[in-house]
């Protein structure tokens, strides 16, 4: 999964300002005038002691997660050479599957921003998301680079800044939704039946109703806010003796007014493409399986799906980067998978999702460069 990166917009740059473009024009041209580096202001990054201390703990942090997982780090990175018994034509799915998780993470890029343009979104996400998923903590510094980039091709500040916002809400905000919403199928679903037809049609039900549930909480304030006032209630009551959690729902309905605002009427196109990107990850998951040949319990898997995604949001290692696998081959061997097929199918999945991307990050930065010039790719004056 992409695992996905979360890619914050920028706080300090919200103030910021630039000469705005018409966005109907750009979407007319598909094209925008590039800024001036006098355009794009860069805010003071002067290095303080506790910035320092802030990433030397998340440098020890990592260290020490991946120091815990390292057994089951060095079994799944231990199967590189087993890839080559992987069933060439399932890789293939795995791989293409995972083409189109981020194709559709592309489009929907391109509705947050309004823009046209496949060009600039294609090469900010992936060198964005090379950045993210290079050192521990380093969303931000993605996210900044993205933003850079957009602003450098000559995307307005504001839509840049709007735009990340939303699509960081929907990126993060459906992998925590993914175990609620699915969590009927996963408890309803058939323990007994481990053909490929019956995974298949499992985790078909349950991202048809993540849709329908995602639709209907961007639609409606009633269902949201009850879930935020449950979550609410939960977590206080595990922790009593801490400072009670107070205002979520009203919290996640002004996220959700962000996301539709930023998305104007493209939202229900959106939400189909956030479903997209998820289902075809869970797809490149599902065909790295039966390319080793495993026959997992179907329900169970969606679960090591959903739960391997909400650990690999936390900020601990570079894209998830150990917390990922040994999570993800622990629950598919709950779910019945040998472990050896378990560690091979969690290694072709990471490939796809992680490696190949961070890999492509460097080529499409190289690509921006060529047609921009680096005169926008550098360090702006202030």
């Amino acid at each position: 999964m992409t695992t996905p990166h979360d890619n914050p917009a920028p706080e300090e740059d919200a103030a910021l300002s630039s000469p705005r473009t018409d966005p109907k024009s750009d979407r007319a041209r598909g094209q925008h005038a590039p800024l001036k580096p006098s355009q794009i202001v860069e805010p003071d990054r002067t290095l303080t002691w506790k910035t320092v201390a802030k990433r030397v703990a998340a440098v020890l942090v990592a260290g020490l997660t991946i120091y815990l997982v390292l057994p089951e780090v060095t079994a799944v990175m231990g199967a590189w050479p087993r890839l080559s018994t992987l069933n060439p034509v399932w890789f293939a799915v795995a791989l293409a599957s995972e083409g189109l998780h981020f194709l559709c993470t592309f489009a929907l890029q391109r509705l947050a921003l309004q823009t046209d343009d496949w060009f600039d979104v294609i090469t900010s996400e992936l060198t964005g998301n090379a950045i993210t998923n290079i050192m521990p903590g380093a969303d931000a510094a993605g996210a900044t680079v993205q933003y850079r980039m957009l602003a450098g091709a000559g995307i307005s500040t504001d839509r840049a800044v709007s735009g990340l916002t939303a699509f960081s809400l929907l990126q993060v905000g459906g992998l925590l939704a993914l175990p609620i919403f699915v969590l009927p199928v996963i408890l309803g679903g058939s323990p007994v039946n481990r053909s490929l037809v019956n995974t298949a049609l499992i985790g078909a039900v349950g991202f048809l109703l993540f849709t329908a549930c995602s639709l209907a909480f961007m639609r409606t304030d009633r269902p949201l806010a009850t879930l935020g006032r449950l979550v609410q209630a939960v977590w206080n009551r595990f922790r009593r003796h801490h400072k009670p959690l107070t205002g979520l729902d009203e919290r996640l309905l002004r996220d959700r007014n962000t996301v539709r605002s930023a998305l104007g009427a493209n939202w229900q196109r959106a939400m189909l493409l956030c479903t997209g990107r998820l289902a075809f990850d869970f797809g490149c998951l599902l065909s790295a399986l039966w390319a080793t040949g495993g026959h997992p319990r179907p329900s169970l898997v969606l679960l090591a799906y959903a739960t391997s995604g909400v650990i690999g949001l936390l900020p601990i290692t570079p894209g998830g980067l150990g917390i990922v696998e040994a999570s993800l081959s622990g629950m598919l061997v709950l779910a019945g998978v040998s472990a050896g097929r378990a560690f091979l199918a969690t290694l072709a999945y990471r490939v796809a999702s992680y490696w190949i991307p961070l890999f492509a990050g460097p080529i499409a930065y190289l690509l921006y460069r060529h047609r921009h010039g680096s005169r926008n790719a550098t360090t702006p004056t202030k």
